[in-house]
């Protein structure tokens, strides 16, 4: 999910990396700079967004004072920018993974897409002067939202989150070496 503020220049098409300077020198091209990874730049890119989305607040809000419902506001208002179908109650094609044909229901943002943004808020709040305890990213209320988004989402598309479950262990043979799975099926 690609969540870019206004303050944030426009994107181009060439996918350069962005520098940052270590200790404030910069220039030259030495062993000073960093090349940011993606998901510093993604965390950055949805930090900025979110403090831009605190300051049109009304009334504006400052982060100090900004909770877990204020956090859910923002879910609630990134909603409209989804491109995931889900599907309501009664619609047709509720729990349909594939539906043979389009509906009126709405496009809201993916639960992994939410969940892998409140991991990236939650970092950097942390990063930029927060106190853990006081982590509105981490609250109660943002981990339930996001557990009945996850459900209500498997729902309606018919499909299932369940727990990835371990691999079996590989078969031991007599000499204590693992033997492959091709290797067990041939007699």
């Amino acid at each position: 999910m690609d969540l870019v503020s206004e303050s944030s220049p426009p994107a181009s098409n060439a996918k350069a990396p962005t520098t940052t300077t270590v200790n404030g020198v910069g220039g030259g091209g030495g062993s000073n700079s960093v090349v940011a990874s993606r998901y510093e730049n993604q965390k950055r890119r949805d930090w900025n967004t979110f403090c831009q989305y605190l300051r049109n607040h009304r009334p504006p809000l400052s982060l100090n004072l900004c909770s877990g419902a204020h956090v859910l506001e923002f879910l609630h208002y990134l909603d409209q920018f989804g491109k995931t179908k889900v599907h309501n109650h009664n619609c047709p094609f509720f729990g349909l993974p594939n539906p043979p044909a389009p509906c009126p229901c709405p496009l809201r943002q993916a639960w992994g897409s939410l969940d892998a943004l409140i991991g990236r808020l939650r970092a950097a709040y942390e990063e930029n002067g927060g106190r853990p305890e006081s982590n509105p990213f981490g609250a109660r209320a943002v981990r339930i939202y996001l557990r009945d988004v996850r459900d209500f989402q498997a729902k309606a598309r018919g499909v299932s989150y369940e727990k990835k479950r371990k691999r079996p262990k590989p078969k031991v043979n007599n000499n204590g070496c693992a033997m492959s799975a091709a290797a067990t099926t041939t007699t």
